[in-house]
């Protein structure tokens, strides 16, 4: 992913959104990504897709998605 400086962000505005029309950018503070500037057709996208975070027991998860877990 690529970066600017927040400090870029201020003084190359049109570059930030040049790149970030082709891929998400970060934007960074001190050294730190801070924020992902994307367009708004990949940010629908990444909400569509959902929480892929999901709770379930043992003995509730489908053999199609369990078949490659194995204990370590």
């Amino acid at each position: 992913m690529r970066e600017f400086s927040s400090t870029d962000l201020g003084k190359r505005t049109g570059d930030v959104l040049d790149a970030a029309a082709h891929a998400p950018v970060a934007i960074t503070r001190h050294g730190k990504a801070r924020f992902v500037v994307l367009t708004t057709e990949e940010f629908e996208r990444i909400r569509a897709s959902g929480d892929p975070r999901i709770a379930r027991r043992n003995a509730d998860i489908p053999p199609e998605e369990g078949r490659n877990w194995s204990p370590r």
